[in-house]
This record gives structure tokens, C-alpha cells and sequence, in this order.
């Protein structure tokens, strides 16, 4: 299966840009979010070099947050760039958990392969098994007790444009853990 990019933003524009005025932007940096201004009439979801993935992922943040935080440049939220020490490196996790589940469930919906980020080449290493066990808890919490309203949306319209199994179910995301790391996790 073919994943183009121009396919995303047309099925996330369809979903969300006459409700809420927002669109997906294919950007050449790094990935922000940019709520309407003057300047630009409409909320703006920037993802990274035309990249699938981060666009998905992009599109989970924004799934994450609510109204007020869409009203703020990415979200108002703290980020601390690659290099993070480990404190900051454990601090990025816990507020990535969440996103990142939902970024799962939209690659599960779009039949596209995901793979947890942790996001810090050159800082502090940490277990990327233990995050990515927290990541998978999270998503079968959500598949168990249902999507936002939003998340659903899209979740159902990959599903359809790409004919993969609708509803999700708890099978669609097996992993595990490797041995050699189950006690780090």
C-alpha cells in the first residue's frame, strides 16, 4: 500500500477544515503548530519535510489538545530540543504517551507502520522498550474506552480510504516486549 502524502492532508482537510478551521501543512523544518492569525486566516498543522509519519504524529498532538490549547502556538506546551538530559529526556516521554498512542491507532487505521519516538539522538538514552510498553498500555486503554470525537473522525475516515479493519480492535496493536528488556520495563 501506497501512503502519499496529498492523500492525509486531502482526508484531514475533509475532516476538520470547515469544522475547525485548521489545516495540514507540508513544511520544510521542523514541525509547529500555528493557531490563525491575520496573516493566516487559519490554524495551521506543520509537519516535518513532507514526511507521513510526522505528519501523523503532528495530527495526534493536535488531537490531544483542547480548545484553548489550539489557540496556541504548538500548543503552549513545553519542548526541550534533542539533548535533552534525563530528567528532561523522562519529562518529554510523559507528556508523549499520550500523542503517540493516538499516533499508533492512526497508523493501525491507515494500514502504515509506527514506531515509538523517543526523540533524543543526542542527549540522555533511555529504555525505549519501557516507553514504548507505557505507549501500548495507553492505546489499548483508548481502543477499550473509546476515541475522542475528533480522534474517532479520523480514525474512521483512514480506515475508509485505505480499507483497513473498522472499528479498531485490541488484536490490531500486538507487541512485545523483548526478553532481554522485560526488566527495564
Amino acid at each position: 500500500m501506497t501512503h502519499q502524502i496529498h492523500d492525509l492532508i486531502r482526508i484531514f482537510d475533509e475532516s476538520f477544515y470547515q469544522a475547525y478551521n485548521c489545516k495540514l501543512i507540508k513544511g520544510q523544518h521542523e514541525p509547529v503548530y500555528i493557531p490563525a492569525s491575520i496573516e493566516t486566516p487559519f490554524h495551521q498543522i506543520v509537519f516535518a519535510h513532507g514526511f507521513y509519519a510526522s505528519a501523523l504524529h503532528e495530527i495526534a498532538h493536535w488531537l490531544v489538545a483542547g480548545e484553548h490549547r489550539r489557540l496556541l502556538e504548538d500548543y503552549g506546551y513545553w519542548y526541550c530540543p534533542d539533548g535533552r538530559n534525563k530528567e528532561q529526556q523522562l519529562e518529554f516521554e510523559n507528556a508523549e504517551v499520550k500523542p503517540q498512542a493516538i499516533e499508533w491507532a492512526l497508523s493501525i487505521a491507515a494500514g502504515f507502520a509506527f514506531n515509538v519516538s523517543i526523540d533524543n539522538l543526542n542527549g540522555a538514552q533511555t529504555c525505549r522498550f519501557s516507553f514504548q510498553t507505557r505507549v501500548h498500555k495507553q492505546v489499548l486503554r483508548l481502543v477499550e474506552e473509546g476515541f475522542s470525537e475528533r480522534t474517532d473522525r479520523l480514525l474512521k475516515a483512514l480506515s475508509d480510504f485505505y480499507g483497513t479493519p473498522w472499528p479498531l480492535t485490541i488484536e490490531q496493536f500486538e507487541w512485545q516486549c523483548p526478553e532481554e528488556f522485560l526488566d527495564a520495563v
